[in-house]
């Protein structure tokens, strides 16, 4: 059956409906609670149908006597049920930037969407601060439904110099049925800002159509490791600092070493977008044995230099390649001081090593190989 303006339709792909107010070409712009949204006539299934716009009729009642007017047969928008799919109780939040014309970045705006893929209503706020500011500037606020990607708001170029930080907060409730409760969170995060005049930084993204900038708020019921700082941890972290500190004040100092360009540190980034420009088609694996490969590059071309301190930057998430790089001090180059970086710094996922010259190998070391 083909849409009609004031029909009531519902999306056959996604979630949701209402009524349709206007039709401009293929697409059809839906009523949802005072919001149109644009969609392709083709997604859409009709429920119910307007009814025809009859010509009044000849009224044979007496001219004294009023007639009555006629009433809007149109039906009002209907909230649809929601459909929940298997596995929708872990809840998984998304944001993405997409371009709004990747051929010329330089000029481009960039739409934020918000994606909330589980069986949970979520009510988000989202706002943006430079880094220099303490306040913050109010972007999106609103209830989004269950697994249904959100418009939130549009950032012009203008826009990218004081945006600095982005803040998520939100909330996750059901309707009319008993659910398990999640916790409410506020995710504070780092936006690199340059990333935006990059078209490489915008990677394909299993929530979008085109190539976006994400990142996950929620991932599998829990928010990121990076963004989820625990305060006790973070004071037990620094009492150990303090600690290792004094030890080593309080030790007999080595003998002293020539030290090349010691007051100078080598900071080496071994997150995976720093070292691809893309990662699609690549196992964890693959990524892995580059981020060693790096590692093992670097320290190589180091080996000869004592009381050079280099940062290598992996960041917190599940300990894989901080247990691999641990492996490699361990065996392949023992010898060198090992210990966290500073946290002011780079937080919890950063390894300083300091070369010392008794921890260069007698044999250079072969590199991983590929699978």
């Amino acid at each position: 059956m083909s849409v009609k303006v004031g029909d009531t339709v519902r999306y056959l792909n996604a979630v949701g409906g209402g009524r349709v107010v206007r039709i401009s070409g293929d697409i059809a712009y839906v009523d949802e609670d005072g919001f149109e949204t644009p969609v392709l006539t083709r997604e859409c299934v009709v429920v119910a149908s307007a009814s025809a716009a009859s010509a009044p009729k000849q009224s044979t009642a007496p001219k004294s006597v009023a007639i009555p007017p006629v009433k809007d047969s149109t039906p009002a928008p209907t909230r649809l049920p929601v459909v929940e799919t298997a596995g929708g109780d872990t809840m998984n939040i998304v944001i993405g930037f997409e371009p709004t014309d990747i051929k010329a970045i330089s000029r481009s705006g960039f739409e934020a969407y918000v994606v909330n893929d589980s069986n949970y209503y979520i009510y988000v706020s989202v706002a943006s601060r430079a880094a220099d500011e303490r306040e913050w500037t109010p972007r999106f606020d609103g209830i989004i439904e269950p697994n249904i990607q959100e418009f939130a708001f549009e950032l012009e170029q203008a826009d990218l110099a004081a945006f600095d930080r982005l803040a998520v907060q939100y909330i996750a409730f059901k309707r009319d049925k008993a659910f398990a409760a999640k916790e409410p969170a506020f995710v504070e995060f780092k936006v690199d800002a340059t990333k935006f005049a990059k078209v490489h930084c915008f990677r394909p993204n299993p929530y979008f159509d085109v190539p976006v900038i994400a990142f996950d708020i929620v991932s599998n019921d829990r928010v990121p490791a990076e963004f989820n700082i625990d305060p006790e941890a973070l004071a037990k972290g620094i009492k150990q600092k303090k600690r290792d500190a004094s030890e080593r004040t309080a030790a007999p100092s080595r003998p002293s070493q020539k030290r090349a360009n010691s007051s100078d540190i080598i900071e080496i980034d071994l997150h995976a977008d720093e070292l691809f420009d893309t990662t699609a088609g690549l196992s964890p694996a693959d990524i892995l044995n580059r981020q060693i490969e790096r590692f093992t590059e670097v320290m190589l071309a180091n080996l000869r230099k004592p009381g050079q301190r280099i940062v290598f930057i992996h960041g917190k998430g599940e300990g894989v390649l901080r247990d691999a790089l641990n492996k490699e001090l361990t065996h392949r180059f023992k010898g060198h001081d090992v210990q966290d970086a500073s946290f002011r710094e780079y937080g919890f996922g950063a390894t300083q090593v300091t070369i010392r010259a008794t921890g260069a190998p007698a044999t250079t070391p072969s590199k991983p190989r590929r699978r």
